[in-house]
This record gives C-alpha cells, sequence and structure tokens, in this order.
C-alpha cells in the first residue's frame, strides 16, 4: 500500500527550504553538494555515447535485464520538469512514480529513502535550477516475470524500510555523519554489498564486495578486514583514495570507482570525507576475498 503523505507537509518541507535560501543558506547550493554526494550524475548520464548530463539513457546491464537511466533534467515533456514535490518526495523516500506505481530497486531509493527532509528539498531545487533537456525515456530490456512492477510490492515488504536516517544515539556526531554519507547519500552499500538471488543485498556481508557488481564487474571489499578489506589501511590511505583515486601501492582506481572519485567523494569536504572514513573503519571486518572481474 501506498505511504500517505500529506500534501500540506510536503509543501511546507519545500517552503522551509526555499525560505532558509532566500535568508543566505542557499538551497541550490546546498543541492548541489547533496547532488555530488549522491554521484547522480553518473547514473543519469549516457557519457558512453556522449548523452547531455542527467538527460538519461545509461545502460545498466543486471541478472534480471538491462535497465535504462531515466531523463532528470527540468524538462516538462520527457524529463521532471512537471514533478510536484510530493512526486519527488515519493520517488525518493518509498521507490514510486508518480501514478503511484513502483520504482524498479535498480534505482537506490533503498538508501535515498534515509535522506533528510531538507536534503531532498534541496536536491530538487538544485536539480530545477539546471537547464532542461529534451530526450525521451528508453524502455528498459527486462525479462518477465522481473519487469512487472506490481510484484516490487512484495520485494519491499521483504527487504525495504523507507527512511528518514536515524542517528545512532549512543554514537557521536561525526560517526553518524559518516553512517548517513555511506549509507544515504553516498549508498556505499548499492555496489559494494553482495547481493542474493532476489536482487536484495546481503546483510551480514554488508560493503563486503562482490565479483558481481553492476555490469558483471568486481566491488571491492571495503570493510576492516586487514586480509581481504581495508584493515590495513591508514585513515590517510582512504583519503587519498576518495580525493584522488589512489590505492597506497601507488595504483589507480578503475573507471567505475574513478567516476564516483571524480564525481563525488573529492567533492566532500575534508570534514565529511574524515566522517566517512571514520564509520567505516568502525565497522565490522568481514573476510571476503573478491576476485578481480572487469564490468562488461
Amino acid at each position: 500500500m501506498r505511504a500517505s503523505i500529506p500534501l500540506t507537509l510536503i509543501s511546507a518541507l519545500f517552503a522551509a527550504s526555499s525560505a532558509l535560501g532566500a535568508s543566505g543558506d542557499d538551497a541550490i547550493a546546498r543541492g548541489k553538494y547533496v547532488f555530488d554526494a549522491a554521484d547522480c550524475v553518473a547514473c543519469h548520464t549516457d557519457a558512453a555515447n556522449q548523452g547531455a548530463p542527467l538527460a538519461g539513457g545509461r545502460r545498466l546491464d543486471t541478472p534480471f535485464g538491462t535497465f535504462y537511466s531515466p531523463n532528470i533534467t527540468p524538462d516538462a515533456a520527457t524529463g521532471i520538469g512537471t514533478w510536484s514535490d510530493e512526486e519527488f518526495f515519493a520517488a525518493l523516500r518509498h521507490g514510486r512514480t508518480r501514478d503511484g506505481s513502483h520504482l524498479f530497486p535498480v534505482f537506490p531509493y533503498p538508501s535515498y529513502s534515509q535522506l533528510s527532509d531538507a536534503d531532498i528539498a534541496d536536491l530538487k531545487a538544485y536539480l530545477f535550477s539546471l537547464p532542461p533537456v529534451t530526450r525521451e525515456n528508453r524502455p528498459h530490456e527486462v525479462r518477465p516475470p522481473f519487469g512487472w512492477r506490481f510484484l516490487i510490492a512484495g520485494w519491499k515488504a521483504l527487504y525495504f524500510t523507507p527512511g528518514p536516517f536515524r542517528p545512532d544515539t549512543g554514537k557521536d556526531d561525526k560517526w553518524n555523519r559518516g553512517a548517513y554519507l555511506a549509507t544515504a547519500l553516498g549508498h556505499c552499500g548499492e555496489c559494494h554489498t553482495p547481493r542474493n538471488a532476489l536482487g536484495a543485498p546481503v546483510a551480514d556481508q554488508a560493503l563486503a564486495g562482490t565479483s558481481e557488481g553492476p555490469d558483471g564487474g568486481s566491488v571491492p571489499n571495503i570493510t576492516p578486514d586487514k586480509e581481504t578489506g581495508i584493515g590495513g589501511w591508514s585513515e590517510d590511505d582512504i583519503d587519498t583514495l576518495l580525493s584522488l583515486g589512489m590505492t597506497p601501492d601507488g595504483d589507480f582506481v578503475g573507471a567505475g570507482m574513478g567516476e564516483v572519485v571524480s564525481n563525488s567523494t573529492s567533492k566532500l569536504t575534508p570534514a565529511d570525507r574524515a566522517a566517512l572514513i571514520a564509520y567505516l573503519k568502525s565497522l565490522p571486518a568481514v573476510s571476503n576475498q573478491v576476485a578481480r572481474k572487469s564490468a562488461k
């Protein structure tokens, strides 16, 4: 059943964000930071075919079929230019399309659901400040029954808990900020956590890496396991990777993580990178040696 979101409440949240912007704490500037931290540009830009930024069409091959990202520019005809505040909120918080049907979780709303109301409002303000691009969305190529949206209701019942993020009162502000960056904005687990046969993250292997990541490529273990993860890395080592894409042995990350560094983690403030690192280093170590494998 679709969660009820009072329009008056959502409108008030977005109005409050606009008011803050008018007083100097600019909603668009804040939204740009949210946008970068979430690396929206990577999935919503068909860079391989010189597509316009955020106009959609990027291909993602999965075990269930091929998905194509949608146009999220503010174009009224082919993008999100006519989306209401409530509709935008429902997509990120509840994984719902404009008509109330379910979004496929290839869009990482299980993570974005954890975003704060203010960050969702600011993100919309930023996206709607960008130039519109007219480009029709490409239909997904997903074989039955995985392409039947109504079945996502069952998947959600099993694996999806709507947000927002709830701070751990037993941890300090730095840890909680890092947790928010990793689990919500950065959605690290969407790529770094193995998935089961139904495409849901395997909870006891969170961030332990997988050889079946996006487009079938391998994604490394980023838990603090000393043998198979980043347990032997110093805070400076991790910061260098997040800032420059360079590993402790002087090598550089591949194209996938390279995009993340270029578009996202290098643009975080030093304080936010430090918070993210503190969170990652605090996690339970999971032993999982990931075989190296290139994406298709």
